[in-house]
């Protein structure tokens, strides 16, 4: 069919060229609200890790603190973190770094038997009660990407480590102190 042909719609009778019949369904959909789906970002990510057995699940997790306040790159609460995540091992933390007022760190599972918002509760809520005398807090949730490919692990950790360096804390991603790895995460 050329462009100068109609089309018979299904059994009204009416007719229309194909630009015509584009520019009705256009109309039509302009007129309709946009479907949830399609709305622009979004508040929360989605809950829950999925834990595969057939390929390895690595999460990249971001954790900020309450109201962005810049407490974290000290060296006590690095200690501290360290100490809680060893002690909360149903999930490994690998490469973490922490900036003052947000962490990032990659962790897989150890025991599926507890979820990936289990351990992230559990972990906060050791660090709150060991700190009760600071005003330490962190956000009630994180951000949380499982990645998809070995590359994804890479990629992103060298990203992180340039943090420091694109807040001008450091010239080098060398010289900042705060961060390290607890485990290996084998992709």
């Amino acid at each position: 069919m050329d462009a100068t042909e109609h089309l018979q719609l299904g059994g009204t009778g009416s007719t229309l060229s194909p630009s015509g019949l584009l520019q009705e369904v256009r109309d039509e959909a302009e007129a309709l609200p946009p479907m949830k789906n399609e709305m622009v970002g979004r508040k929360h990510p989605a809950r829950g890790v999925l834990v595969s057995r057939s390929q390895p699940t690595i999460v990249f997790l971001t954790v900020c603190t309450e109201k962005r306040e810049p407490w974290l790159a000290q060296k006590v609460v690095q200690e501290s973190l360290e100490e809680v995540w060893r002690s909360a091992d149903t999930w490994l933390v690998g490469y973490y770094l922490l900036m003052p007022d947000h962490l990032h760190l990659f962790c897989a599972p150890r025991d599926v038997n507890f979820s990936f918002q289990q351990w992230l509760a559990y972990w906060k809520s050791q660090f709150k009660r060991n700190h009760r005398d600071q005003p330490w807090r962190f956000q009630r949730d994180g951000w949380d990407t499982r990645l998809r490919r070995s590359e994804s692990y890479t990629d992103k950790w060298n990203y992180i480590r340039e943090n420091p360096v694109r807040k001008g804390l450091v010239a080098k991603p060398d010289d900042w102190p705060f961060w390290g790895m607890l485990n290996i995460l084998p992709w």
